[in-house]
């Protein structure tokens, strides 16, 4: 939903599916074919809904098992990135495993991130995994974009009452103690639920829905907050005679 919600920004954008282990963009963006060669010889991206797609989805069976260690892992991961022809993009979002695995430490270590996203829930014992992460790409010199709370409530329709049910406020909380932006909170919906399994996310299926506004502005400030880090980057430069 976030990267079709930046490709509505009128930006070219990829998705790679870095979760090696449980590569689930293929059934989310509704698309099941093989990836082929280009003309050059390298991996040719799928395109569903305008965004360029490439998965280890679309290379084994739905229901194979992926049974590598963690050197090959990172293997694949460099390969998607090095051996695809995803032309030119605006923005290349990789969606990234929980944790600080091997998927994570490649990325870090083996390429020039603009910034990392990360997707926490409110409970405590979900933020103590999250600000592991955040430790492991800090130590390793990535910029933290911001931090988006999943889960986050849920409104019921009759009423349009909040439930809390996984706790209140744990991401903001944890976006002010590490002085990170706060990039917005995701309601718990089952019509996400839905759309992924339909292959129809849901910011395309109810592009007017108030949970399609949300991914919308949490796409607005992830904008604005690369904006913002490449202003800063800039005015660190100076030139001397």
């Amino acid at each position: 939903n976030l990267s079709l919600a930046l490709s509505q920004e009128k930006k070219t954008v990829g998705l790679l599916d870095a979760d090696i282990y449980g590569p689930n963009i293929p059934q989310m963006m509704g698309i099941s074919k093989s990836l082929e060669k280009s003309p050059s010889g390298k991996m040719q991206p799928l395109v569903s809904h305008d965004i360029r797609l490439i998965s280890i989805g679309f290379v084994v069976g739905t229901s194979d098992a992926i049974i590598y260690r963690g050197p090959l892992v990172g293997k694949m991961i460099k390969r998607f990135l090095d051996d695809a022809e995803w032309g030119e993009l605006d923005y290349l979002v990789i969606d990234l495993p929980p944790g600080t695995g091997d998927a994570s430490l490649t990325l870090a270590q083996s390429t020039a991130l603009t910034g990392v996203v990360i997707v926490t829930t409110p409970q405590q014992v979900a933020l103590a995994d999250v600000r592991k992460s955040i430790n492991m790409f800090q130590r390793l010199r990535v910029p933290i974009l911001g931090i988006v709370e999943n889960m986050s409530y849920y409104v019921d329709p009759q009423s349009q009452s909040r439930s809390y049910i996984f706790g209140q406020g744990g991401g903001h909380a944890l976006s002010d103690e590490l002085d990170l932006p706060f990039l917005g909170e995701i309601p718990l919906d089952p019509a996400v639920c839905a759309g992924g399994d339909a292959g129809k996310p849901i910011f395309l299926s109810h592009p007017e829905s108030a949970l399609a506004e949300v991914f919308r502005q949490i796409s607005h400030n992830l904008t604005d907050r690369i904006s913002q880090l490449a202003r800063m980057d800039k005015s660190d430069i100076t030139i001397s005679s």
